[in-house]
């Protein structure tokens, strides 16, 4: 983004002025950041000078695009109709498309983009991530997660890009790019999270301790960071984890000292879900966080104890000046008090055929083929194909968590293409589908199974946490499919439709040939067009593939900074038809 926008004096003076002007209560207003839904009532905007304003699982604010616009906007005006006229913030979990909006363009997790690990096509999603973000009303986007996954038990592993370090900073900084766009009213506000240390918790566990040195957090977990700072993000969200045994929330550390003062960074840092009740208060204020998630009734006891801090003296009035010359420069910079409503003309491009083209690009990149013997990839258009398994034909399954609702969908979602019909479109044999697995179907000259995790978000999908819903292997019945198959003697492709490397030693033995999907989001006839061979496999693993369940029996699993570990495949390993096992 150029220089250093803190060095436009034009931008910090208009800034200042109107810091000058504030009360300790509008101050403490613009930190807040609320749901449009349970947290607030529209006249609260106004009286309690509300900053920002986030959509999350719950109501939705309208039946379509046009609908979601028109209850933001009047936000706004109630937000406009202030003394000093501050526009308002909206916020979204738009982390592989505007996932949150049924009909939008859904990319690859991350995870997928990371075996693609094409900087250009990560930032061309991102650019119609915020397009569509946009077109919905929002101006801020919770992306990139930037996280390194160093145990396949997170629940969370989709999130990120890669294990690597490298790959992470160089496809942070093309999100980045990409959500933002440059200066002005072009893109939306993006945020790297969540700082830090996130996906590097011992065994795995959301919001759990990371012990890794102060050096191995600054070698391995900090250069996306410094990557998405050098190209401007707006904003970073701190993490729910423990460093050092401190909440990351109230780490004054590595929030205020080494963040904002060593890195420079000059963004808002915004709090997680609930942080100030559930973190220690006053004490992430004085940490460095400028705006604070004040949900599920934390928003009175947030405004009311912060400014009680600042009266006493526990919380200095030169941090909340702090705070707030960081919300206001961002709003500055991307416009909002020039243009505070939505473009109408937007919503138009909501999951338009050029949108959802660059989306099966990424399907088809991401792909990573594992195994190919016996000429079974790729397929013939003429074979007569049994798809077997539910994931097979379910848009909500192929696209994980985070998709339409927060922990995801088991249904299919308007706008969306299933594999089955990918298949079904190229073919131009007999294609039977065995939804089940339990049909008994012999003469067929290859079986495409797709096995898979149902969807989750957060927490839910920890493996031995709270929820221990999911596990390091395929479930009973997905294993089954493959045993149906390959024991009748009949070809057999598996299609791993997964948040994560999953332990398969056995079912790749059984199979002749085995594709890691990923959570491929919309398209996934994109899938189709790889496994008959219209495109070549590109894919290469963004994280070591364990072999055994007996690999996550320390703090991590397999990873390349562990030589300790021996994975069935390491990281960047990807075949494709040129270089294919054969048999």
């Amino acid at each position: 983004m150029g220089k250093k926008i803190n060095s436009d004096l034009d931008l910090e003076q208009k800034v200042d002025a109107l810091i000058s002007q504030m009360t300790l209560e509008e101050k403490i207003g613009q930190m807040s950041q609320v749901r449009h839904f349970d947290d607030i009532s529209p006249e609260d905007i106004k009286t309690k000078y509300i900053g920002s304003v986030i959509h999350t699982q719950g109501p939705l604010p309208g039946s379509n695009a046009e609908e979601w616009q028109e209850k933001f906007a009047m936000l706004q005006r109630f937000a406009l109709s202030t003394r000093l006229k501050i526009p308002l913030l909206f916020g979204v979990d738009a982390v592989h498309g505007q996932n949150t909006y049924e009909g939008a363009t859904i990319f690859p997790h991350n995870i997928g983009l990371g075996a693609a690990g094409n900087e250009e096509l990560v930032e061309k999603a991102a650019a119609i991530t915020a397009i569509e973000s946009k077109a919905t009303g929002f101006n801020w986007v919770f992306s990139p997660c930037v996280a390194i996954p160093m145990n396949e038990k997170w629940g969370r592993v989709y999130e990120a890009f890669s294990e690597s370090t490298e790959l992470t900073a160089r496809l942070a900084k093309a999100s980045v790019k990409g959500h933002q766009g440059g200066l002005g009213n072009i893109g939306v506000m993006a945020t790297a999270k969540h700082y830090i240390g996130d996906g590097a918790t011992e065994f795995g566990v959301e919001g759990g301790n990371t012990s890794l040195s102060r050096e191995e957090v600054i070698e391995r977990l900090l250069p996306p960071y410094q990557a998405a700072i050098e190209s401007g993000v707006a904003s970073i969200m701190a993490s729910f984890n423990t460093l050092d045994g401190i909440p990351m929330h109230a780490h004054k550390a590595l929030i205020t000292d080494l963040l904002k003062e060593e890195l420079q960074f000059d963004g808002i840092v915004v709090s997680d879900w609930k942080a100030y009740s559930r973190f220690g208060q006053n004490d992430i204020i004085n940490a460095g966080i400028d705006m604070v998630m004040a949900v599920d009734g934390d928003l009175d006891g947030f405004q009311e104890g912060l400014k009680a801090a600042v009266l006493d003296g526990s919380v200095s009035e030169e941090r909340i000046n702090d705070a707030v010359r960081r919300i206001l420069r961002q709003k500055f910079r991307f416009g909002l008090f020039d243009n505070p409503f939505s473009d109408k003309s937007l919503i138009s491009k909501i999951g338009i055929p050029e949108h959802r083209a660059v989306a099966k690009q990424a399907v088809r990149e991401s792909l990573v083929l594992l195994k190919n013997e016996n000429q079974a990839l790729p397929l013939k258009k003429n074979s007569k194909i049994a798809v077997v398994g539910p994931f097979a034909n379910n848009s909500g399954l192929q696209s994980g968590g985070w998709t339409i609702n927060w922990q995801g969908s088991t249904e299919n979602y308007t706008g969306a293409t299933t594999i089955l019909e990918g298949i079904r479109k190229f073919s131009t044999g007999e294609v039977v589908y065995d939804q089940e697995g339990t049909a008994e179907i012999e003469d067929v000259d290859v079986a495409v199974i797709v096995v898979g995790e149902n969807p989750y978000a957060e927490f839910f999908g920890d493996i031995g946490g709270e929820m221990n819903l999911f596990q390091l292997t395929l479930t009973e019945e997905h294993q089954k499919y493959i045993d149906a198959y390959s024991e009748k003697g009949i070809k057999t492709v598996v299609v791993l439709i997964s948040g994560r490397p999953l332990v398969i030693t056995e079912q790749l033995k059984k199979s002749d040939a085995f594709v890691a999907a990923w959570l491929p989001g919309s398209e996934g006839d994109g899938i189709a067009e790889v496994l008959f061979g219209q495109f070549d496999f590109k894919g290469k693993l963004p994280h070591s593939w364990p072999k055994s369940v007996e690999d996550f029996q320390g703090k991590f699993g397999p990873n390349f900074w562990d030589e300790s570990i021996n994975p069935l495949f390491p990281l960047g390993y990807g075949l494709n038809y040129k270089k294919s096992t054969s048999k």
